[in-house]
């Protein structure tokens, strides 16, 4: 069985990853409270992120955090990854599923509610929706929804679903009230002088936000 917590979802930026490596820019943020990690490298090619991948997966052993490759199906099955991101222009979901098989976590990136209408819950087991706000991390990005968008884009999609872009510490609340499952960072977290301080920090938002929710003045 699938077993995935989306509140605190690190992706890894490798040019944001230079005073600490992906390596330990990891290790820290799941020790200040990630959840889940997604490698997304670019420029390395299939054998750079397998070896890349490696290392994280040999680090990672133990943590009971699943690492997501982003997009290239050749490496995240070459290392055994718990499962593969892709986009619109990536490999389709349901060829990936069709490769992983079922045991595996497909995510799946939603831009607009013409795509969010046509996501199979058969293949795909959570979505990655926005961008919330423009970020430079990923310069190609469609333009952002904002937190109406994101929500408006969850309610239609009904999986199990995180926001990505531009987020921060401060939109925890706002992320949390759209319905999202948790929010993807990359910059709040890749690059900081302590990563592991800094995930700590939102995810102390989190469960500070979730506790006031269940326990409303």
């Amino acid at each position: 069985m699938k077993k995935f917590d989306l509140s605190l979802y690190l992706v890894l930026d490798p040019d944001l990853c230079r005073t600490h490596s992906m390596v330990e820019t990891t290790m820290a943020a799941i020790a200040g409270g990630a959840t889940i990690v997604q490698l997304r490298d670019k420029k390395v090619g299939t054998d750079g992120l397998i070896r890349i991948a490696r290392e994280l997966m040999h680090a990672m052993k133990g943590t009971g955090v699943p690492l997501i490759v982003n997009d290239d199906i050749d490496a995240a099955i070459a290392i055994g990854a718990d499962g593969l991101h892709v986009g619109q222009d990536d490999v389709p979901s349901s060829a990936a599923r069709e490769r992983l098989g079922r045991d595996k976590i497909i995510g799946l990136s939603i831009e607009d509610e013409a795509v969010a209408r046509k996501v199979d819950p058969n293949v795909v087991d959570y979505v990655g929706i926005g961008p919330v706000f423009a970020t430079p991390t990923k310069p190609d990005h469609k333009p952002a929804i904002g937190f109406d968008g994101l929500s408006q884009l969850i309610k239609i999609v009904g999986l199990p679903s995180v926001a990505i872009g531009g987020l921060k510490r401060d939109h925890v609340e706002p992320v949390l009230k759209s319905g999202a499952n948790g929010l993807a960072v990359v910059s709040a977290i890749c690059g900081q002088p302590d990563p592991e301080s800094a995930a700590a920090r939102i995810s102390a938002a989190l469960k500070a936000t979730r506790a006031k929710d269940m326990n409303p003045i």
